[in-house]
């Protein structure tokens, strides 16, 4: 008699229905059973499994119901030949030959989109940008947040408002205008999964493909990505110590820019005021839209905070967009839009095609915190830990290399941008795998530069790496630093030999 084929030493715990059923499923799938095809009697099945009759039949009416066996009364299961003749049934998963279709976005995503890479792991010290430090979590904080929303049962379980929590909404309100003189309604803001989805809704409601954006040279690269899969075409303008050189943009038609004014990603420059005003007048000649990331707004160490764009007169063209994963997490994905009061409904109809809206227990949670005054203590809390990573860093820097090297964005921000003088960018590769060797990871400015248009690039023709500090720990940071002069050295003695 057939039985139901189990791995060698197999000890089978008692089964239900759907374990039998996913059982059966993956044999039959795997070509299990022979020529004939033929599967045990429900009668003996059970008696082998030690489970009702009845619960086999169940696992075989399943079977039949997606057409991988056929049941006949008065005889044993046996494969469906249709599944058989067809081929559908195979030991191994082969990539297919047919040829993939894709949308004009999904082509233009192939193209532009990053590459997902697993990042290394052991090493000893990782200079990554955008990663902090789980010890900075406020942990009991926001655990109490959470427990605090949850246990504020809802007279119902439905969809939410897609621009978010009501009560989010009205304490980043309060919090918007305290910590950084923005002035808008409740209505205004759309709570997001994140920035990056933020700009996916300013890129989908604001672009076409064939139109232009103005982008920050070198700017955030995943910027650029999602306006480019629009098939929108960047145009790249160079940065300074005073932000981006909008006297460039004169004659510059686009239908947006995305700007971070504040604190230039990655180089650090704050935008000049006049500057602010000339960016705000072209935006009101072209009609088009400045999108104003205030990524990391709450770290400013050697320099007094800066009022955002949105702050000042003639904003109206102004969409302002911030985070928590600078402060709380990235893991949690929450930021959210201010938009003009013009353009509400329609990122609040964008938001709900999307996704519905973002979780509400974690937005309910945020809420509480910045009601309670913990969230504003944890910031204080971690921009001064990550003040002390900063001066730890910028030392080791100075003791290790001296002025050999050029430091740019060091008063503000969770990252530097350290420029080798005497290493030319064709070195790049080279010093990434040395460092890596020696369990450090560190990650070049290069590609942050627009290729595209090499006739405007900008980038000096040395290597620079920006070098994220802020889930690093004191003696991580000193070590790393070691570790990265050793690397340099043995470059330097290898160019020379």
């Amino acid at each position: 008699m057939a039985q139901m084929k189990m791995p060698p030493g197999h000890r089978t715990p008692r089964m239900g229905a759907r374990q039998i059923y996913e059982a059966l499923r993956d044999q039959i799938l795997g070509r299990v059973y022979g020529a004939d095809g033929l599967l045990p009697s429900s009668r003996a099945l059970a008696g082998e499994l030690g489970v009702s009759r009845g619960t086999v039949t169940i696992a075989y009416e399943q079977l039949a119901a997606e057409g991988l066996i056929e049941i006949r009364h008065g005889a044993r299961p046996r494969v469906a030949q249709a599944v058989v003749e067809r081929g559908r049934v195979r030991t191994t998963s082969r990539p297919s030959s047919r040829k993939v279709r894709l949308s004009g976005y999904g082509e233009r995503l192939r193209q532009v989109a990053p590459r997902s890479e697993e990042q290394p792991r052991n090493l000893l010290a990782n200079f990554r940008y955008g990663d902090l430090s789980p010890s900075d979590f406020p942990v009991l904080a926001w655990k109490r947040a959470v427990v605090a929303a949850m246990t504020r049962r809802p007279a119902r379980l439905a969809y939410n408002d897609p621009c978010g929590s009501r009560q989010l909404r009205m304490a980043l309100q309060a919090y918007l205008w305290r910590s950084r003189t923005v002035r808008c309604e409740v209505d205004q803001i759309i709570v997001v999964n994140g920035s990056q989805q933020g700009l996916d809704l300013c890129a989908r409601l604001l672009l076409n493909s064939g139109d232009r954006f103005v982008m920050e040279d070198p700017g955030y690269l995943m910027a650029r990505h999602v306006f480019s899969a629009t098939g929108a075409a960047a145009v790249p303008i160079p940065v300074d110590v005073d932000g981006l050189d909008t006297e460039r943009l004169a004659k510059i038609e686009a239908r947006l820019a995305y700007v971070t004014p504040s604190h230039q990603f990655p180089l650090g420059g704050v935008m000049a005021i006049a500057r602010r005003h000339q960016l705000l007048a072209w935006a009101r000649k072209f009609h088009a839209y400045v999108i104003e990331d205030d990524y990391d707004s709450e770290y400013r160490y050697d320099t007094k905070p800066v009022p955002p764009l949105h702050a000042l007169a003639g904003s109206e063209d102004v969409i302002y967009l911030g985070t928590v994963s600078k402060t709380l997490s990235p893991t949690l994905r929450i930021g959210y839009l201010v938009v003009p009061s013009e353009l509400q409904s329609l990122f609040a109809a964008a938001k709900q095609i999307m996704d519905r809206h973002t979780p509400l227990v974690e937005q309910e949670a945020l809420a509480t915190m910045l009601e309670t005054g913990a969230y504003d203590r944890h910031v204080k809390r971690v921009r001064r830990r990550n003040g002390e990573r900063r001066q730890i860093l910028l030392d080791a820097l100075l003791r290790r290399f001296g002025d050999r090297i050029q430091i740019d964005g060091a008063a503000a921000g969770l990252h530097v941008v350290v420029w080798f003088r005497d290493l030319p960018q064709t070195s790049e590769a080279a010093l990434i795998e040395a460092a890596r060797v020696k369990g450090v990871g560190i990650y070049p400015v290069a590609p942050l530069f627009n290729h595209r248009h090499p006739g405007r690039r900008h980038q000096p023709n040395v290597i620079g790496l920006v070098m994220g500090y802020a889930a690093l720990e004191a003696r991580q940071i000193e070590r790393g630093c070691q570790l990265l002069a050793q690397a340099v050295d043995q470059l330097r003695s290898r160019r020379l030999s």
